[in-house]
This record gives structure tokens, sequence and C-alpha cells, in this order.
């Protein structure tokens, strides 16, 4: 853990070297994950294992890997200094909702998405399942039995990981019954294997840190802008951890679907959200509530809710058989008006549940 060496310093000086850590943690996340995933798989390239092996296993939880290192951090954090995991929470829901209204609404716009009955079939009714698992945990368990309105406990936790390991496993068996040719083969790097083993273990130690960084810069900015105006703590971690941390950590999934779109890929671009919102819920919140259980505040219901109604309106839509540029638009002016409300939140506007 980092030492909170800025105590006694002056408020500009010290928001400054608190945003430096953000950034410098985002930054991070973003390079590490990707020396990780590469150097993974090519390692995974070597020991001749399957490409759609690679892509369901270690480029899929790779993209994970930033929300898994804020997340983790943030419960450790909370392990040894007590105190609410509003960043660990807030990070998943958070980018769960960009993940849809931002980083899906963006690739929308540039290209519309044409969806696959099999997406309908499988993907969508098991993110719809396990986000309402997510809501059921976070609302109707926990409350009062651990510090904290409301937590995700370490049971809840174990069963996530379950779920993940069964989801990973299903995904490999649908994947051999239903092969289709992997384009994405070739772009497999070639790397000695002394070279690909000291990536990834350089890519796992840059991503920690990244995650110490940015969960250390988050919470020491919402903390200090709190004091200086003069508003709830937690509200502002919480402010934090669903807009800054989120949209830093699905970086990944930004580019990667944004890109895919523009190049016309609409399958990667709609895969990579849906894959990531469930590795988010069952692989990030799962191991971080196993490492320790995650409490927060009342405001985590209105969030759970905003959560699950987008997952839902997403889910209605792909029944349309199309995601076209009105519905991209739609996407981003949700996610402005939620932006607001969260901040009017922060500063009391609204009454805490």
């Amino acid at each position: 853990m980092i030492p909170e060496f800025y105590e006694t310093w002056h408020i500009a000086p010290k928001l400054i070297i608190l945003l430096v850590f953000m950034v410098v943690g985002v930054f991070f996340l973003v390079k590490f994950c990707d020396l990780f995933v590469g150097a993974a798989s090519s390692i995974a390239k070597k020991l001749k294992i399957a490409p759609m092996i690679i892509g369901l296993t270690v480029v899929a939880m790779g993209t994970s890997c930033p929300e898994l290192a804020v997340s983790v951090s943030d419960s450790i954090g909370c392990l040894i200094n007590g105190g609410y995991a509003n960043v660990a929470i807030g990070n998943v829901v958070g980018s769960n909702i960009c993940n849809i209204l931002l980083v899906l609404g963006l690739s929308v716009i540039f290209t519309p998405i044409i969806i696959k009955k099999s997406t309908l079939k499988k993907e969508m009714p098991f993110l719809m399942g396990v986000s309402l698992l997510l809501v059921i945990f976070g609302i109707f368990f926990g409350v009062g039995t651990v510090t904290g309105n409301y937590a995700i406990l370490r049971w809840e936790g174990i069963i996530f990981v379950v779920l993940m390991i069964g989801y990973l496993v299903f995904l490999v068996i649908d994947a051999k019954r239903h092969p289709v040719e992997d384009e994405n083969q070739e772009e497999i790097k070639d790397m000695k294997m002394w070279k690909a083993i000291l990536f990834v273990v350089l890519g796992a130690i840059g991503i920690a840190a990244g995650g110490e960084f940015v969960v250390f810069g988050a919470k020491g900015l919402a903390v200090t802008g709190a004091t200086a105006m003069g508003i709830n703590h937690d509200l502002a971690e919480s402010l934090v951890g669903l807009t800054i941390v989120a949209v830093g950590t699905s970086l990944p999934e930004l580019v990667t679907s944004t890109v895919a779109a523009k190049k016309g890929q609409n399958d990667i671009a709609l895969g990579n959200v849906i894959g990531s919102n469930i590795f988010n819920i069952l692989f990030v919140l799962g191991i971080a509530a196993t490492v320790n259980p995650l409490t927060t505040g009342n405001e985590i219901v209105v969030d759970l809710i905003v959560m699950m109604s987008i997952t839902t309106l997403l889910f209605a839509l792909a029944f349309t058989g199309k995601l076209g540029r009105k519905i991209g638009i739609l996407f981003i002016t949700i996610y402005v008006l939620y932006l607001t409300y969260l901040i009017l939140r922060t500063v009391g506007v609204f009454p805490q549940l």
C-alpha cells in the first residue's frame, strides 16, 4: 500500500500529485495489460493451444485486468485499513454501464451492428442472468451483516468465481462443437519463450502497480475534494469509482470496440462489450469479494438498478436484429444524463436512500 505522504500538503499540489498517480495508473493498466495479453497469447500458441481457446480465456480475461487490479487493490486496502470498497464496486458497476452506453454507443454510431441469433440465445441471456444475480446479491444480501449498509460477501464472491469457471468451460465446449475459422491466429506474435515469460511477469507487475496507483489517486482525490467542498466522502469515492476509474479501466474495451466497428467487425465490437461485462461481474467482483467482502453505502442501490435497466434495454433492442446510429445516440444521451445525476447526487441535490 502507498503511504499517504501528502496529508500535510496544501490542496493544490495535493490534487496535482493525486491526479498524476491516477493518470500514470491508467497508463500502466492499459499498456501492461496489452503486454501481458500479447506475451501470454504467444506462450499459449507455442504450447499448441488453439487460438480459439486463447481468445476465450487469455484475451477475454486480459481485457478485464485493469478492473481486476483496481478492485482487488481496493479490496485489500479495505481489509487492511477498513472502510467502504466504493471504488472496487463502483469500478465494476460503472464499467458495465460505461461499456454499454459509451463503448457500444460510440461503436454503433460508426457503423450499425447486426445481432446474430446465437448472441440472443447464449451470451445475452447469460449476461442478463449474472447482472440480475449481482443486483440480488448487492441489494438483498449482506445488508447489516458486515460494516457497511450493502455488501458483496465472500460466499457470494465464491459463487461468482465458480460461475466464471463454468462459463469458461461452456465457452470452450461450445466453440469446439461449433468451430469457426479463426482470423486472428496470425495476429499472435511469435516470441522467444524466455522473452514471453519475462513480459508476462512484467505485465502482471505493471498491472498490479497500475491498480494500486489508480486506487491511491482516486480515493485521495475523492477524499481531498470532498473535504474541500464539504460533501460526503463515501459519495465522492463512489462518484470517482463510477466515472473516472470506470472509464479509465474501460479504455481497452473502448479502443477495441470502436476500432473493430470502424473496420466493420461488428461481432468483435458487440462480443467485446458483452464478454467484458460478464467477466467484470464473475471474474473481477468474484475474486475481489473472495479476498475480502466488498462493503458500500446506500447509493449502490440506484447504480445497480441503472446497470440492470440498461442491460435489459440492450437485450430488448437486440431483438430488433440491429443496433443503429439512433440507438448509439440514445445510449450516449442516457450516459450523459447518468453522469449528471451522479454529480448532483454527490453535491447533495438528491437525498440519500
